[in-house]
């Protein structure tokens, strides 16, 4: 649990997000968080920014679409599912129709899938596509069970 809220916190703090966010789901082997970054991050800039922060944490990023990614992702579901009732079935497509539903309500939306210090993470930032207002941050947090 503790390299989960390390890991959360780093990821929060390198986006300025730290302050004010919350937990969603605070359990043992999952961590969910939410917020928005103080940074002025602006929406073209989101890739460049994810690709900073995966090699700020040393993490091997994961190719949503791979027998890994499914994985990580079957992983993630999996606990989840321990701490909360879902009612659908796990779904690798559950990312793509996150991100199509957001970008429906006019979001620019960049993720990214990785492991760092041997935990699974997924991560999000979204702006409204007009670069008005703050860019939002969810992270999800997963002991791999290794």
């Amino acid at each position: 649990m503790i390299k989960l809220h390390r890991l959360a916190g780093e990821i929060m703090t390198y986006l300025d997000a730290y302050e004010g966010s919350r937990p969603a789901l605070d359990a043992a082997q999952i961590l969910i968080v939410r917020g928005h970054s103080k940074k002025r991050i602006k929406a073209d800039n989101m890739k460049n920014i994810l690709d900073n922060l995966m090699e700020h944490l040393q993490a091997k990023e994961i190719d949503l679409l791979s027998d890994a990614g499914t994985d990580l992702i079957s992983i993630m579901d999996e606990n989840i599912r321990k701490n909360v009732e879902v009612g659908a079935d796990p779904d690798i497509a559950g990312v793509q129709r996150l991100k199509e539903s957001l970008e429906n309500m006019n979001f620019t939306v960049e993720y990214r899938l990785g492991i760092a210090e041997k935990t699974g993470f997924f991560i999000v930032l979204y702006k409204d596509k007009s670069d008005m207002g703050p860019c939002f941050v969810e992270i999800v947090v997963s002991d791999l069970g290794e």
